[in-house]
């Protein structure tokens, strides 16, 4: 099993052990001046390209974490928790902090940067009592069973052990034959991977040989393994250090990111992936999205954490920043691992608008991020929410098919007088074995008081299933034909049978409609919507279109009465506009009824979109009504679209006319 274990460290910790200077300005608020360090010049925010489609890419059973936090954990009184681990029944923390307790104790425990619990009962382990003269940043479990601390420490149970030593899981007590140091800096982040530790930090000496902020050590005897010599350097400003490191599963692949440019010589910015299959190397994998500087006073470098899927089929990496010309600056990006190439750009990006976006946790087909943003979704606002936005106070949790938010909003919320109530920074997120954990640098946690760290239990979450069109090559389209009324016509994706008439009362004031599953969406017009329309959802079921029940107080910024046609495969929502030549595509989340807030455009040449009316998927097909009153057909593989290809299904004629907006394929 991997356990991927990345604990977290800020800028302000850095610059107290690194000596980097630090800048404020009054004109932005406080709560971003914690990652305030040299300036670089601001180059204007500029449209992004329509995000890459990754191959084969379909919706997935995603299963979440309860979204109320266990009130069993403990809370540490003061400073931060970084980072996490699990070794039988035991909670290892580390962070910053100086005492801690039990949930429901009276009294404070004093504790310096690591302590233990019982997972079950959350109990402190009394036992467990390390001393360590600096804070902890990464916690990992070797395979024989013990635990590897690394962080900002010099001394380690009263001997010198720099930046890295292995405790005994159940007293604290100093493995002594374990040999690995990082004698030349800090060490922000530890994965272990069979028998591999990889270790990435500040330092750029390990075990008394040269390695710059990466290495890899045998993790039962610490020793260093002269095989890796990936050497990340030369720093965008201010110091050199790598921020977040993943590995794939299957120990083929890793990526790290933070404050570099350089890996082996080769030109990197602030991301690199490494080819781990036979000899380690840097791959042939490089983006621009992270070149460009993000707001001129704050960042040096903005890529802060990174983690594969549980297939290890993607990462996600997720930044700060504020907003940079063409850079995924404040923002959650999902990238293919198999994937190689130059100015690779991302699959889907999620913007916060401005808000940092400071740790990330994939599992179980869920994109988990924490932070400092008030919003997801976002990237039509800046330091505000824009069209679009969807509320997300410092949590969130995505789809990996397009990065829309899923319904899952626990918020960095509830800490009571006295206590610390928004701090900077979500310094980690990790999926252990009974749910999600958190640590951070504040004592709210999904409305209740939990200090500087919590857990989302698996217990009492839910199961999203994997919701699409529908797959079935035959079926029936139902075309409208007046307010509340439609026409039925067999269809078996080539060939129409005998039309007859349908009745559908709930289906009132509609535009283009399309299918997802057993709903059915549509455009309705209403005049008290900011947009004068917005998206309705009902059941569909035994032929019938059942009561609504989306407001227009819902996605209604959407102006859903412009969509000439539409129809949804794989997480989008494609549409077309009258008199407009393009085929158009939005991310939509039926989980929320989300609709994503950027536009795009999807390559297409020989088709007049502009003359389209209605339209739905079927068997590979775009099968869409015409302005003429003709049905036609193209192939669609979601890529391009060539409009030579398109046919005639059927002509214009008096038992159906085939230019209504109002078009949807079902198989009842």
């Amino acid at each position: 099993m991997v356990r991927n274990v990345r604990a977290q460290q800020a800028t302000r910790d850095l610059t107290s052990s690194l000596g980097a200077p630090v800048l404020h300005r009054t004109s932005r608020p406080v709560w971003r001046r914690w990652f305030a360090a040299l300036a670089v010049p601001v180059l204007a925010a500029g449209l992004l390209a329509a995000p890459a489609r990754a191959a084969n890419l379909t919706p997935v059973t995603s299963t979440l974490t309860s979204a109320d936090p266990a009130d069993n954990i403990p809370h540490a009184q003061n400073g931060d928790t970084k980072a996490f681990a699990e070794i039988g029944n035991t909670v290892y923390v580390g962070g910053s902090f100086t005492s801690v307790k039990a949930a429901g104790a009276t009294g404070w425990t004093a504790r310096s940067y690591l302590f233990a619990y019982d997972r079950s009962s959350g109990a402190l382990k009394a036992d467990f009592t390390p001393t360590l003269d600096g804070a902890v940043h990464a916690l990992a479990a070797s395979p024989d069973g013990k635990l590897i601390v690394g962080g900002a420490f010099m001394n380690v149970n009263g001997v010198s052990r720099k930046n890295l030593v292995e405790l005994d899981p159940a007293t604290g007590a100093t493995v002594t034959g374990w040999v690995g140091r990082s004698d030349g800096g800090l060490v922000r982040r530890t994965v272990v991977v069979g028998n591999k530790l990889y270790i990435a930090g500040a330092f750029h000496w390990v075990n008394g040989t040269q390695h710059s902020l990466l290495a890899r050590l045998d993790a039962t005897t610490g020793a260093i393994d002269a095989t890796f010599q990936v050497d990340a350097s030369v720093a965008r400003a201010s110091s050199e250090l790598v921020w977040g490191l993943a590995v794939a599963p299957d120990g083929k692949t890793l990526v790290a990111v933070g404050n570099f440019t350089e890996v082996n010589g080769q030109p990197r910015n602030q991301v690199v992936v490494v080819d781990l299959d036979g000899t380690p190397a840097v791959a042939n994998w490089s983006t621009q999205r992270y070149v460009a500087p993000c707001y001129d006073w704050s960042f040096p470098f903005y890529a802060r954490d990174v983690d594969f899927s549980d297939d290890g089929t993607y990462f996600v990496v997720i930044a700060d920043g504020g907003r940079g010309d063409g850079a995924y600056c404040d923002a959650i990006a999902r990238f293919e691992t198999a994937d190689r190439g130059a100015a690779l750009d991302a699959t889907w990006v999620n913007y916060t608008g401005t808000d940092s976006v400071t740790s990330v946790e994939v599992a179980d087909n869920v994109v988990y991020v924490g932070g400092h943003f008030r919003w997801l979704s976002n990237a039509n606002g800046n330091d505000s929410a824009g069209a679009g936005a969807i509320n997300r106070f410092g949590l969130g949790a995505l789809d990996p098919i397009n990065g829309l938010p899923l319904v899952w909003n626990p918020t960095r919320s509830g800490a009571p007088a006295g206590t610390t109530t928004w701090g900077p920074i979500m310094w980690e997120l990790w999926r252990g074995s009974n749910g999600l954990l958190a640590g951070f640098d504040s004592d709210g946690l999904g409305n209740e008081y939990h200090g500087r760290m919590g857990l989302f239990p698996l217990a009492g979450g839910r199961t999203v299933a994997a919701t699409n069109a529908p797959s079935a090559s035959s079926g029936f389209l139902y075309v409208g034909t007046g307010n509340g009324q439609t026409t039925k016509v067999p269809f078996n994706g080539s060939t129409l049978g005998t039309p007859v008439s349908s009745a559908q009362p709930n289906l009132t004031s509609a535009g283009a409609s399309f299918s997802i599953g057993n709903k059915v969406y549509w455009s309705k017009t209403d005049a008290t919507a900011p947009s004068g329309s917005y998206l309705d959802v009902s059941i569909f079921s035994a032929g019938s279109v059942g009561v609504p029940w989306i407001s227009s107080g819902y996605n209604n910024w959407f102006n859903a009465a412009s969509m000439s046609g539409a129809f949804y495969l794989d997480g989008r929502m494609y549409y077309t506009k009258t008199g407009t030549n393009k085929l158009f595509y939005r991310h939509l989340e039926p989980d929320g009824y989300i609709v994503g807030c950027t536009e795009f455009t999807l390559p297409s040449q020989d088709l007049a979109w502009g003359d389209v009316r209605g339209m739905a998927w079927v068997n590979g097909k775009i099968v869409y009504g015409n302005a003429d009153g003709s049905l036609r057909a193209v192939p669609f593989d979601q890529a391009a679209v060539d409009g030579a290809a398109s046919v005639q299904v059927a002509a214009a004629s008096a038992d159906v006319t085939w230019s209504s907006k109002t078009l949807f394929f079902a198989t009842s």
